[in-house]
């Protein structure tokens, strides 16, 4: 298999394309006029959508189709519809259908239509974020972190119940994790986005990595024969104050769409972080207070072109830059075994840190014939950077504060580097009996980077060789897929997919002449049944098998100092883990869903507090350490309760089953956890909404970790002027300031360390929205064939 040609994977179906195809065409008029964007749709008899066009100025359409019997539809808001059924032997001209007036002609009207909150697909729940009032005023992360059954805690997105979660923009993976994810999230407004699909089990079109899933962010278009332009300005206020401003504009013309966003943001937070480390010389008590500069930039450019009524070209281009410089103060308190107060150590450290990122896509989309079968090719290219330069120093005193020596002065600083660069071709293919699709994907990543530690205590700058390094990493990925999609009747579907991987990476320190080389060559299969029993009642149940290799950061075997007494630490030996998972879910009246799901994870590795207690020093490190079993229940209840009065509810009881497999010195343990969500919405009259978001985690062990619980109270205001036109916002989030994380608790080598997180989680925040243009359209817009495709130009 490794040595069949992608090329050849891919073009082999296209051969039976070829077929004679017929012309029917026509013209819609009024009684008096011909009618121009008349929508002209062409079903199968049993009702299936096939192809459709929208009549030009004279009034004319023409559309090619095979031999077939055909129902033919036009409509056009304030005229009667059209319905014909029509066999199509040769080519056929409908002449002349006139259309009567129903209403008032309306030249022009302006359609206001509200989507449901929550949609669930069959491989996939969508959650519209412009109805969300607290989440559409701020970024990405905020608007991931309302989606239901996701989680953002610790740097990490996850769904309920999985490992961590990749996040896609419009379908093209982002290939960043952890802090750096977030800061690239946090430079997109939530207000260019459309929707944000949670994808538990991802089909065989999209990567394997990943065992967490994928979280896919749709971002929006503008509607056709409109512009549009949306102007924000908010004041967070924690205990420092952080200013934002974005605007995006949106012109959707004829063949022509074109978008462009800026996000701009200053301003600083104040994190506290705790952390009490129980030597068995007495409690290392650790308090750190920082204030860390939020300053970040952020463009988004796109344009998208119709070369014919078939084909569609496009090119993209995201740019983002953020640069956290953080002043911390670290104070250690050491106690002895009477539990009395020996020394202090002070820490205090100056952490000049910058990241940026550019992300270029080229695509092409085109119709390959009538009948439903497109492509597209999607190029992509990828760059990250990002550096830190700390300089630090650790002074101890008496109880009584007299100054006693300087344990440690240094200087700490790192960089790297990540090129990502893809070629990605899909097809549609639909067949008599079924649905096909198929593609492939290449991609090859670099990243380098390094880390150097100079040893300052002396006055001067001494490099230490032993704790300094230059690590490259290379990762090459061969893939293939197919996916069928089986509707049998208007109850039932079936999807069936596979995807081939074959990965190819190579990591190297040059310090250490250290090669480390691995070979994956994996067949990932996916399965989806979608049973509608009637109106009232769904089953839907899916099946897939992933990978999750190590980020890049977790690979480099060098250490960055945290604080003199604290350092992290990659492993290049880390191996990726696997999972399999399956999810259950019954659905009442589209409002009620009920999920069960199982999930089981091999050769898990992930981040291990460990504390060397000779030299009482916290050290961080990455290993492979466990198997697990995560299993759980969940009830989510989404609806408009009255006209007045919507609310999205969900509650999730959850459980695990850990076993190490690696020779790490601690005890599993494992309870239950009961996760608790509600968001309220209340229109207290035309211009006036209110937002009540509440959350709930109890305490729970998994595995390696004790959690204490978490919870948070959001209050959100918004009232709309100038025809909603103006809005203004007021949130007060994290009312009670309980939603940090607290008591992560660990027992490693016989040392138990409990942390503490606080990142400013309660703020006020003011945002104004003005938005202007011409948001009118002709006719209502109709979803095709090619919806899917559509969601990934232009938005």
């Amino acid at each position: 298999m490794k040595k069949v040609p992608l090329l050849i994977f891919l073009v082999l179906p296209l051969f039976g394309f070829a077929q004679s195809t017929l012309k029917l065409k026509g013209k819609i008029t009024a009684e008096t006029k011909p009618l121009e964007w008349a929508e002209v749709s062409i079903s199968n008899p049993e009702g299936k959508l096939i192809d459709g066009t929208t009549t030009k100025q004279d009034g004319t359409f023409e559309i090619n189709l095979k031999k077939g019997i055909y129902k033919v539809a036009v409509s056009l808001l304030g005229f009667s519809e059209f319905e014909k059924e029509i066999s199509l032997e040769k080519d056929i001209n409908l002449r002349t259908i006139i259309l009567k007036e129903t209403t008032e002609n309306l030249s022009e009207v302006v359609i206001n239509t509200k989507k449901k909150t929550v949609e669930q697909k069959i491989d996939r729940v969508i959650y519209n974020v412009e109805n969300n009032i607290s989440a559409a005023t701020g970024d990405a992360l905020t608007a991931i972190n309302a989606a239901p059954g996701v989680v953002v805690q610790n740097s990490t997105i996850t769904i309920l119940g999985k490992d961590a979660s990749r996040v896609m923009i419009d379908g093209r993976m982002i290939e960043l994790s952890g802090e750096e994810l977030n800061s690239f999230l946090k430079s997109i407004s939530a207000n260019d986005i459309k929707s944000i699909e949670v994808i538990a089990n991802p089909p065989a079109k999209y990567d394997a990595n990943g065992t967490g899933g994928i979280i896919n962010i749709i971002m929006k278009k503008g509607i056709r024969d409109s512009w549009k332009n949306a102007t924000t300005f908010s004041y967070d206020q924690n205990k420092y104050g952080i200013y934002t401003f974005r605007n995006s504009f949106f012109y959707n013309k004829n063949k022509f769409r074109f978008a462009f966003s800026t996000n701009g943001r200053v301003g600083n937070t104040n994190n506290i972080e705790d952390l009490d480390i129980y030597y068995s010389t007495g409690l290392w008590e650790l308090r750190d207070v920082s204030k860390q500069k939020e300053n970040s930039f952020s463009g988004r450019f796109s344009l998208d072109y119709d070369v014919s009524d078939k084909t569609t070209i496009g090119f993209q281009y995201l740019n983002e830059s953020y640069n956290p410089d953080m002043n911390s103060n670290t104070n250690i308190k050491i106690f002895n075994n009477s539990n009395a107060i020996d020394s202090l150590l002070v820490n205090k450290g100056f952490n000049n840190k910058f990241s940026g990122s550019q992300t270029y896509n080229a695509h092409l989309i085109s119709k390959l014939d009538s009948i439903g079968r497109k492509a597209s090719v999607d190029l992509d290219f990828f760059s990250y950077d990002s550096k830190f330069d700390k300089n630090f120093f650790a002074k101890s005193y008496s109880t009584d504060g007299k100054y006693q020596n300087t344990n440690q002065s240094a200087r700490n600083n790192s960089n790297q580097n990540i090129d990502n660069f893809s070629l990605k071709a899909d097809f549609e293919h639909p067949a008599e009996s079924f649905d096909l699709s198929y593609g492939g994907k290449v991609s090859f990543i670099k990243s380098n980077s390094d880390v150097f530690y100079y040893d300052t205590i002396s006055g001067s700058e001494v490099l230490d060789p032993n704790q300094s390094n230059v690590f490259e990493y290379k990762e090459n990925n061969q893939a293939v897929y197919i996916n069928g999609n089986k509707k049998f009747n208007d109850k039932f579907s079936v999807q069936l997919g596979f995807r081939l991987e074959n990965t190819q990476t190579n990591g190297f320190s040059k310090t250490l002449n250290q090669e480390v080389k691995n070979d994956y060559f994996k067949l990932f299969p996916s399965f989806y049944l979608d049973y509608q029993l009637n109106e009232n009642h769904g089953l839907n149940f899916t099946y897939g098998k992933r990978i999750n290799r190590p980020g890049f950061g977790m690979l480099n075997p060098f250490r960055s100092y945290i604080n003199s007494n604290s350092y992290s630490e990659g492993n290049p030996f880390l191996r990726p883990s696997f999972s399999n998972n399956f999810d259950f879910t019954y659905s009442f009246k589209k409002s009620l869903r009920s999920n069960i799901f199982f999930n089981r994870i091999t050769n898990g590795y992930g981040v291990v507090f460990t504390s060397n207690p000779e030299i009482n020093t916290q050290v961080i490190t990455r290993e492979n350490y466990y198997d697990e079993n995560s299993f759980g229940i969940g009830e989510s209840y989404s609806a408009e309760v009255t006209s007045w009065f919507e609310t999205q509810t969900s509650v999730y009881l959850l459980g695990s089953k850990t076993s190490f497999i690696s020779t790490i010195n601690a005890v599993s343990s494992n309870t239950e956890q009961l996760y608790f969500t509600t968001e309220n919405t209340f229109s207290l009259g035309k211009t006036t909404k209110l937002q009540l978001e509440y959350f709930y985690s109890s305490p729970f062990k998994k595995g390696l970790y004790e959690i204490g619980y978490m919870a948070g109270l959001n209050l959100a205001i918004r009232q709309s002027f100038m025809k909603n036109n103006l809005q203004l916002t007021f949130l007060v989030n994290d009312i009670f300031n309980t939603s940090y994380l607290k008591d992560y608790k660990s027992i490693v080598n016989g040392v138990t360390q409990v942390y503490s997180q606080n990142e400013s989680n309660r703020f006020m925040r003011l945002s104004a929205t003005y938005n202007f243009g011409n948001k009118k359209i002709k006719v209502q817009e109709r979803d095709f064939g090619n919806k899917e495709e559509k969601k990934r130009t232009g938005k």
